[in-house]
């Protein structure tokens, strides 16, 4: 159009002053270091969002930035995410609904309140059941979720939601972290935890139940929230046309993704296997150095020591003392 009519005359019908396109079109064929830079940071803002499964909102990239030696604030980063219309996963409203609790087996009390502050894995898991709609039928996924790094250490999956499916995953969970006596379990009321069959594998191990409040899911909170994660980032936006096609997603998102990859808030964005990793390092490193080198302090160090090495060796601690009270209202934890 500059070939037909002057600068001066289209300025005036776009209503815009020459000063202000002259200095437009310089920077657009010289842009200024911050747009240089925002080029830059959106490249690395949609590579971290595809390696996120297209999940990750600006909190979490700003994590994985700051991780690169990049500090950029979370407003920035947003704006340049609504520029190339990308947006992390939204959360909406869940609501559970695959808890039996309408039958005479015992209760457990609900002894996650009264708990001290959780400060080790395999302390106290959650578990819980939800399910996954397919063309072939609902797929019922059983989990058992640890409360300190946010990890899931068993899981199963059936087209039957039973007492199997629950044992399964619990077994899984036995297997892979084989726990201490001191292992706080809690679940909902539902029918397949309450059973006898499970109460039997839970006295075997020496562990100690708890159950949410009636008709209370906040109680299990940590678990519903996994849940939710697992619905909104992957099974709402998927169309599994068999059980099978679920079950092999849902493998890779628990134990590829979320275990290994995924950033957790809870955990300063951490993935779950990597904050086990720095605690596991951080207790070794307690339990070679103690602290304190006086003579007068040998009892005490050599007693520090032997609590680290028995926590440390708590994967391989005798069972053969008689199982607790698993409906009793006492409960003890290493703290």
């Amino acid at each position: 159009m500059k070939s037909e009519h002057s600068v001066g005359f289209l300025c005036e019908c776009f209503d815009v002053s020459p000063s202000g396109y002259y200095a437009w079109s310089k920077c657009r064929s010289n842009p200024c270091q911050r747009v240089r830079t925002d080029q830059e940071l959106k490249v690395q803002i949609l590579d971290i969002y595809k390696q996120s499964r297209q999940t990750y909102g600006a909190p979490r990239i700003q994590a994985r930035l700051l991780e690169q030696g990049r500090h950029h604030g979370r407003n920035r980063i947003g704006r340049l995410m609504r520029e190339q219309r990308i947006c992390g996963r939204q959360r909406r409203r869940y609501r559970p609904r695959t808890t039996d609790s309408n039958h005479d087996h015992p209760i457990a009390p609900n002894r996650l309140a009264d708990l001290p502050v959780i400060t080790r894995t395999d302390q106290v898991w959650v578990a819980d059941i939800t399910y996954v709609q397919t063309a072939q039928g609902w797929l019922y996924l059983a989990g058992v979720l640890d409360r300190h790094s946010r990890r899931i250490v068993g899981w199963a999956m059936s087209s039957r939601i039973d007492t199997e499916l629950v044992l399964k995953a619990w077994n899984m969970a036995l297997c892979h972290r084989q726990p201490a006596r001191e292992l706080l379990f809690h679940s909902d009321r539902g029918v397949q935890y309450a059973s006898a069959q499970f109460r039997e594998n839970l006295a075997r191990a020496g562990v100690t139940a708890s159950m949410s409040r009636k008709a209370n899911c906040y109680d299990n909170a940590t678990m519903e929230s996994f849940w939710s994660t697992l619905k909104i980032e992957l099974v709402y936006r998927r169309k599994f046309a068999s059980r099978q096609q679920a079950q092999c997603e849902i493998f890779d998102y628990i134990e590829v993704f979320y275990n290994r990859q995924r950033a957790h808030s809870a955990l300063g964005y951490r993935s779950p296997e990597q904050f086990e990793r720095e605690q596991n390092a951080k207790n070794k490193s307690i339990a070679a150095h103690p602290g304190g080198a006086s003579d007068s302090q040998g009892g005490a160090q050599q007693g520090t020591r032997a609590r680290g090495e028995q926590y440390l060796d708590g994967q391989t601690r005798s069972r053969t003392m008689a199982p607790p009270d698993l409906f009793s209202n006492e409960i003890t934890l290493e703290s």
